[in-house]
């Protein structure tokens, strides 16, 4: 199964420290040997991607092997700086940054165009927006940040699907390291110079503490929040100083034969158990992933052992070092095959021969990628000349991904633009149900939201808090938002719950508009607002019992929630946890609560289901008595606790015996359990009579 982080970097293979195969030179006799090229490492390399694309396909799980990757490209760059120091050559940064990206993005290039025409072939529109930003950020470099983003942001749309170019977040990291170690370096040469230190030691020094402090740091990290240390470069910084620091530390170690033949088998072997034996996706960037990076050290350390029982005989072999030419282009290309396969099947993981079929189609496109585009690039002298040049070759590699980019955010403003100038004709929604309804929908106008930007169609209210209902609690401050009507509001609502109380905040907002209302929410994702249960997370009990405390200190006229909790695709649905409790403890500090229930929830999208199969097929249009359950949870408390009142707008979202995906050619849902904001906004009128009529406010 796919899941939000079950997918891995971007090995290094084209740094400028490896020479082009052809110039591989004489092998090295030892782990601190002279020669440029290390033939073990290069075989080690492709080991790495050979883990990552078996457990990524076959497995369905995360190797290590990313790790093994971040510590070699910094063992190299080390490698290379501090050559550079040796023979006094000048560090220049920009011809050295210029250098490098010139080498990295041509693949990269081809990868995304390809990847960006095979999402538009064969995915649903409705995940186009989601993968034309990741691209954005995956050619920018900070591909890392955005998934750090998405994985605590709830409301985002099939978080839990993998992206065809997630696995470009590990070469953000690394482009962001290629930034930062180079200026570390240069800075630390000009220190030595100008006090007379000794450039190495000093080096030591100094990604020892970068070593500890980012080690320390994600372990913390990494226990209170493993989601978004998964992906953040600080979290990740200590596996590349590690690789620095063996760098700088391998020369002065003198291990014998014998000693570095179990280093070598030693490591090998903890390699290829780590992602068997460890819950990698669960447990890193912390202190477990010292596992296959000390692996990847011991087979460093083992060097050449010029022994025939040495694993470095099976690592130096054509096999895995031709591997390692094409292993750049490989991990590139086999992410995005693998995931839109997966798409375009309907399955949730490859088989053996589907998953053979992936990986021998993954080589070719490397191999091809490598010999006809990266390895032309890279030979290409004329960039070389001049910066200058290289910069145009730069630019011109970001314009190749960009232009269809910037082409598909036009054409998508143009077409919104269009269908709002008639929205309120031709989308008008639940009002389509009302009897006085006079159908002005144009031929041929397009269902709202639209599949390309319905994934973003979600209610939000438009400032932070502030004034008399500002929470003291940081937390609540966190989740805190108001419309625009300050302390003259003729009442005071707060919305609290998770995000299916937040879906109503379209409609609320409509009601505040026109009764001069100030609304503010109070929401968690996830989070029904409730008493204490030992089954939720701890964090939302944290949270609800803040906003109880909140209530208590300043209490609003009315409080809105969603009282019922529907399972998906099952007619099963009971109050929310404690209900019954929480009611009177609200209601007895002279606090109304207006409680509306919970909208039927799906194991699928319906509105997938309707642009793959058609707004008429059965498959999605489920039975109301499939999803819904009857009667009400709400009957069993019904006229029992003064001042709570039940509404009920199930009958605008399933009409009849159906709840069909689209009404008033607007889209219902978003996903498989949230309501659109447009749709919402279209029962304003309908919320606005049934709130008065129960509650008996004068309007």
């Amino acid at each position: 199964m796919l899941c939000a982080t079950s997918f891995e970097e971007l090995p290094n293979v084209t740094t400028p420290t490896i020479p082009a195969p052809a110039h591989h030179g004489k092998r090295a006799t030892g782990p601190v040997a002279k020669s440029k090229f290390r033939p073990e490492i290069q075989g080690l390399r492709s080991l790495a991607v050979l883990m990552v694309v078996s457990y990524h396909i076959w497995i369905g799980r995360v190797s290590g092997g990313v790790d093994v990757f971040l510590l070699i490209s910094a063992f190299l760059m080390t490698l290379q700086f501090t050559g550079r120091y040796k023979q006094g050559r000048p560090m220049d940064l920009l011809r050295h940054w210029l250098h490098l990206f010139r080498r990295l993005l041509p693949a990269v290039v081809v990868v995304l165009v390809g990847t960006l025409a095979a999402t538009f072939a064969f995915l649903p529109a409705t995940r186009w927006v989601e993968i034309v930003q990741q691209t954005w950020a995956s050619l920018f470099y900070f591909e890392n940040r955005l998934l750090q983003e998405l994985a605590v942001d709830y409301y985002a749309t099939d978080h839990s699907m993998a992206s065809p170019v997630q696995h470009f977040w590990s070469l953000s990291i690394q482009g962001q390291v290629f930034i930062l170690w180079p200026i570390i370096f240069a800075t630390v040469a000009l220190v030595c110079r100008r006090f007379a230190l000794r450039y190495r030691a000093t080096l030591v020094y100094v990604f020892a503490i970068i070593f500890l402090v980012s080690f320390i740091y994600s372990i913390i990290f990494t226990a209170n929040n493993q989601a978004v240390a998964y992906f953040d470069t600080f979290a990740r910084l200590w596996e590349f100083a590690l690789g620095t620091l063996v760098a700088l530390i391998l020369p002065a170690l003198n291990f014998s034969k014998p000693v570095r033949v179990a280093l070598g088998w030693i490591g090998v072997a903890a390699m290829l158990t780590c992602g068997i034996l460890l819950q990698v996706q669960t447990a890193f960037p912390g202190f477990v992933a010292l596992w296959p990076t000390l692996a990847a050290v011991a087979v460093i350390a083992a060097g050449q052992t010029g022994s025939r029982f040495g694993v470095d005989r099976i690592l130096s072999s054509k096999f895995l070092v031709r591997l390692g030419d094409n292993s750049y282009a490989l991990y590139l290309w086999h992410w995005p095959i693998l995931v839109i396969a997966l798409a375009w099947s309907g399955k949730d993981h490859a088989g053996w021969l589907s998953g053979t079929a992936i990986i021998a189609l993954s080589l070719v496109l490397a191999f091809l990628t490598t010999k006809y585009i990266e390895k032309p690039f890279r030979e290409w002298k004329w960039p070389e000349m001049k910066r200058r040049r290289s910069v145009i070759a730069i630019v011109a590699c970001l314009a190749v991904v960009s232009a269809p980019l910037l082409a598909f955010q036009y054409r998508l403003d143009v077409d919104q633009q269009a269908a709002e100038a008639r929205m309120v004709f031709d989308n008008p929604g639940a009002k389509a149900l009302l009897p006085t309804y006079v159908n002005e929908v144009a031929p041929n106008a397009l269902t709202q939201p639209t599949a390309e930007r319905i994934g973003s169609d979600w209610a939000n209210l438009s400032d932070g808090c502030s004034g008399d209902i500002k929470p003291e609690s940081q937390l609540l401050q966190d989740n805190c938002q108001q419309n625009g009507v300050g302390a003259d509001a003729t009442k005071t609502v707060l919305v609290v719950g998770s995000s299916h109380s937040q879906q109503w905040l379209a409609a609320l907002e409509v009601l505040a508009e026109q009764h001069h209302w100030r609304v503010y929410s109070l929401l968690a994702g996830a989070c029904p607002f409730m008493t204490e249960d030992p089954e939720s997370e701890p964090g939302c009990n944290e949270f609800n019992s803040e906003v109880r405390s909140h209530i208590r200190d300043h209490a609003p006229d009315a409080i809105f929630m969603v009282g019922t909790a529907a399972v998906s695709s099952l007619p099963d649905e009971r109050l929310t946890h404690g209900f019954e409790d929480l009611i009177p403890e609200v209601t007895g500090l002279g606090i109304q609560v207006v409680a509306v229930r919970d909208n039927p929830r799906f194991t699928y999208s319906l509105t997938d289901c309707t642009l793959a199969k058609g707004v008429d097929s059965p498959d999605c249009r489920p039975l109301k008595s499939d999803v819904l359950a009857e009667p009400s949870p709400f009957d069993a408390v019904r006229g029992k606790y003064q001042n709570l009142f039940l509404l009920d707008m199930t009958d605008l979202i399933c009409l009849g015996i159906y709840c069909p995906p689209i009404i008033g050619n607007t889209f219902v849902y978003l996903d498989d359990n949230h309501l659109t904001k447009t749709y919402v906004k279209s029962m304003a009128g309908m919320l606005d009579e049934r709130w008065f009529a129960a509650t008996g406010w004068q309007q």
